[in-house]
């Protein structure tokens, strides 16, 4: 509709100028020193022009016409040769931005929308497509490791006829921690597939998070010993809150899990629990070596892992502090992590509305 009304546009300021021609020009041009002219030249030709104004008129205005439609229709097609030639701009990665003619600048601005969303799917592709071939790498390096050991070991026990009775305790003994240690890693590696929080609906009951800590920390026990670690917790009596209870424990799990498997031997992990009036506050600290800031601002990122758990036996998919964020956000939350002299701190905050302390 809009490229009709600008042809008629055109036509009629054509046609007024023909009228103009016809109404002013004309007569001027046959009655002054042309006509006179014309006249004495050729009396004949004079005649049909005075005779044939009308003629005359409609051929120019024809004449205009067709020049009108061929400089309106030729405009239109080199604009769109133009925009043609702008589409392989579009699939260009580079960010310059798509210039069409003025009166093509809305079709600009949404060209250069849909350039910026396609070079930014792009990169996402392309950092989620690396981010796999990373977590296939880890993949078969960690399950390669304990795997390796459990064969050996099996290997020895076979071989050996008449190995003592101690050495086959402490041989079994470490293929089954080897094995359990693969159990982990597999299960781990199974959320990938089947864990998307995030369509996942959460169910919430009142519960008492110090409660849920306590029987936490009963179950983390053994990993505190094996690492000589010890644990502080700093909490109220009770403290009520309508959540997810199975889901927070999970997210607990992994912050402390996390804390254990990067803190230094022979030191003391925090816990701090308490309650204001806007929101409730649980805070993981521990001593390790400080993160830095940029690969702070990726510690939540699925399948982001540190150095150090790719050199080492502790390390995970890199998937438990992004679910543990997950989990939080599911409960209108935030986490946090700092690190600084040595010392790593992730801080939980959980709106305390009257939403969440009447349960839903």
């Amino acid at each position: 509709m809009k490229i009709i009304g600008e042809l008629l546009f055109k036509v009629i300021i054509y046609y007024i100028i023909g009228i103009i021609f016809y109404t002013v020009i004309l007569d001027a041009m046959l009655g002054n020193f042309l006509g006179n002219s014309l006249y004495k030249l050729n009396y004949n030709l004079y005649d049909w022009c005075v005779t044939n104004k009308l003629t005359i008129f409609l051929f120019y205005n024809i004449a205009i016409l067709i020049v009108a439609l061929y400089r309106f229709f030729t405009k239109k097609i080199n604009n769109m040769q133009i925009l043609y030639k702008s589409l392989d701009n579009i699939l260009n990665e580079n960010r310059s931005k798509i210039e069409l003619p003025s009166e093509m600048t809305e079709f600009s601005e949404k060209l250069n929308q849909i350039k910026y969303e396609y070079i930014l799917n792009t990169k996402r592709a392309k950092e989620a497509e690396q981010k796999k071939k990373d977590l296939i790498m880890y993949m078969a390096h960690d399950l390669k490791t304990p795997l390796t050991s459990v064969i050996g070991y099996l290997s020895l026990l076979n071989e050996e006829k008449e190995i003592s009775k101690e050495l086959q305790e402490k041989y079994i003994k470490i293929a089954l921690n080897k094995s359990l240690r693969l159990e982990e890693l597999t299960n781990q590696f199974f959320e990938i597939t089947r864990y998307n929080l995030k369509d996942m609906p959460i169910t919430r009951t009142k519960i008492d998070l110090v409660m849920l800590m306590e029987q936490l920390v009963e179950e983390f026990y053994p990993m505190l010993e094996e690492r000589h670690l010890k644990l502080k917790v700093a909490k109220p009596d009770f403290l009520m809150y309508s959540a997810d209870g199975d889901k927070l424990a999970r997210a607990f799990g992994n912050l402390l899990r996390n804390a254990i498997s990067y803190s230094y031997e022979n030191t003391t992990i925090k816990i701090e629990m308490f309650e204001n009036e806007n929101d409730v506050k649980i805070i993981f600290e521990n001593e390790g070596a400080t993160i830095p800031e940029y690969k702070l601002e990726k510690i939540f990122d699925k399948f982001y892992r540190g150095d150090e758990a790719r050199q080492t036996n502790n390390g995970g998919t890199g998937l438990g502090l992004a679910i543990t964020k997950e989990i939080v956000e599911l409960h209108n939350g935030t986490i946090n992590a700092t690190s600084s002299n040595e010392t790593i701190k992730f801080e939980i905050i959980l709106k305390n509305d009257k939403k969440s302390k009447e349960g839903i």
